[in-house]
């Protein structure tokens, strides 16, 4: 970032633990992905796959490589560790992470129907050999609003105790299931008992895929919040938000 003379937020360097930003790719072309990477690789620490595209995407490889030339850790979506869970094929999927070199696993149980000490049982495995991101929530939206702000405080204890390093909170893609609803309104009162509860926020990670989501989240949480499945359309724009550099956060860092 160029020496400006503002007063703005303190962001920490990398490699940081709390004001991480995770890019998901959906199958993104190779030259956009390298070009969104070269463009923004100070404020982009992580690219997760997301859901299963690794899986089919052509260009997997030479992606992968080019985090590592730029020191940007990747990891594959949840829904692909719950597809091989579904199938019975746990260790196929260790073998798939360690075939293509990941540090990183997210363990989730957002699609698969799979309790939370279920997946707490995977965490601890899991984290014995990689880092583990996992995720609470649920993909569907009619299931989200039947989660209270206790059940959801209770999943991330249980989480960080099984071994996860940062735990997710689901909104998915689309903002539209997690802790948000299905028309898009935020459950402030999930992020606000989240923030409340004691658990430090540089071991939450909340899924912030729109604007509206992203900024709700730095006014509630402040500039170093961790965020996550935004767009690679969207890393310069979110560091603006972070920095009050644009009218929707222009005032809170003053």
């Amino acid at each position: 970032m160029r020496e400006s003379g503002l007063n703005l937020p303190k962001r920490d360097l990398k490699p940081r633990i709390s004001g991480i930003t995770v890019l998901i790719d959906n199958g993104n072309p190779l030259q956009f992905f390298k070009d969104t990477i070269n463009g923004a690789s100070e404020f982009v620490d992580y690219v997760k796959f997301g859901w299963g595209t690794s899986i089919i995407s052509s260009s997997l490889e030479e992606k992968i490589e080019f985090l590592r030339q730029k020191k940007i850790e990747y990891f594959f979506g949840g829904t692909l560790f719950e597809k091989f869970v579904s199938q019975g094929k746990v260790e196929q999927f260790y073998k798939y992470c360690e075939k293509h070199g990941c540090r990183y696993v997210e363990i989730s149980n957002g699609t698969f129907d799979m309790n939370n000490k279920e997946k707490a049982l995977f965490i601890s495995e899991f984290s014995r050999h990689f880092t583990v991101f996992s995720e609470v929530g649920n993909k569907s939206t009619e299931k989200s609003e039947d989660f209270s702000p206790a059940q959801w405080i209770e999943w991330i204890h249980e989480d960080l105790d099984a071994g996860s390093a940062k735990v997710i909170t689901e909104a998915r893609e689309s903002g539209t299931s997690g802790f948000c609803r299905g028309n898009g309104e935020i459950r402030f009162e999930i992020i606000e008992d989240i923030i409340s509860s004691g658990i430090g926020l540089d071991r939450v990670i909340f899924e912030a895929p729109n604007k509206q989501i992203q900024t709700a989240l730095i006014t509630a949480a402040g500039a170093n919040v961790n965020l996550a499945n935004i767009s690679f359309a969207d890393p310069i724009a979110l560091e603006t938000l972070r920095l009050g550099l644009r009218s929707d956060t222009f005032h809170l860092f003053d």
